[in-house]
């Protein structure tokens, strides 16, 4: 059974998280795969949107950490990086529907998408220097100009989790919706994106991202000192510490 499920409904491509065992955990294998399911997608004219969720009421616990520390080369070919940079240069709406819990990447990511939906039991949490590590995707300059410095940097330097009400006041979220109706929900905004003219569309969002560039630039600051602390002591000992608890 593949890690990453795909399905094309109506001009929206559907992507899943699969792994609910892990808790969704992303290893090197499936960030592969996303990034291969949205290059399909923005050259297939008839996907017109996506939608990104996450299989068994769990977006995603952010890195499988042991498979991430066994291939922590952060060059331009590794699957992590290959999909971030994916992210950043999509030319079709992105879609998110978050149930439980969204770590790391799983709330970093949210950064990039046009719309989020999530229902009353989605966590978030940005654990990078709980971990000696920094943020990625981004997140260092897309977050404060989201939500203010001062919450940013609660989120990001005291790694707390914090609730769908709390996204929703911070502005990580279009709408908080009752679980059983959330997949149904974000896929019919999807679904919405699709039907509207695609290059009106495209056109409207590069211009509400004028500052792509810069945004490139601070990720690849960030996963210079990413892969800096990666062999840091502070961090072995962190990984260490946190791989125990998780046997």
């Amino acid at each position: 059974m593949s890690t990453i499920q795909v399905q094309d409904d109506q001009g929206v491509r559907v992507i899943r998280f699969n792994r609910p065992d892990k808790r969704n955990a992303l290893d090197l294998d499936m960030y592969r795969q996303l990034t291969e399911y949205l290059m399909q997608g923005e050259s297939d004219n008839d996907i017109r949107a996506f939608l990104i969720t996450g299989e068994g009421h769990c977006f995603t616990s952010g890195n499988d950490v042991a498979d991430f520390l066994k291939n922590n080369d952060l060059g331009a070919n590794h699957p992590a990086v290959r999909f971030l940079y994916c992210l950043l240069e999509l030319k079709k709406p992105l879609v998110a529907a978050v149930s439980g819990a969204a770590v790391g990447i799983g709330t970093t990511l949210l950064l990039h998408c046009d719309l989020v939906y999530a229902d009353e039991t989605a966590r978030f949490q940005l654990p990078f220097v709980n971990l000696a590590l920094v943020p990625e995707a981004g997140a260092s300059m897309l977050l404060p100009e989201l939500v203010g410095y001062q919450k940013a940097a609660e989120l990001l330097l005291l790694g707390e989790s914090f609730g769908a009400d709390d996204a929703l006041c911070m502005r990580l979220l279009n709408d908080v919706v009752p679980m059983d109706e959330l997949q149904a929900f974000a896929l019919a905004k999807a679904h919405k994106l699709a039907e509207q003219p695609p290059e009106a569309l495209g056109i409207t969002r590069q211009l509400m991202r004028p500052h792509k560039h810069r945004v490139q630039h601070q990720m690849h600051l960030e996963l210079e000192a990413f892969s800096e602390r990666l062999k840091s002591d502070e961090a072995k000992n962190r990984f260490a510490a946190f791989l125990g608890k998780s046997r």
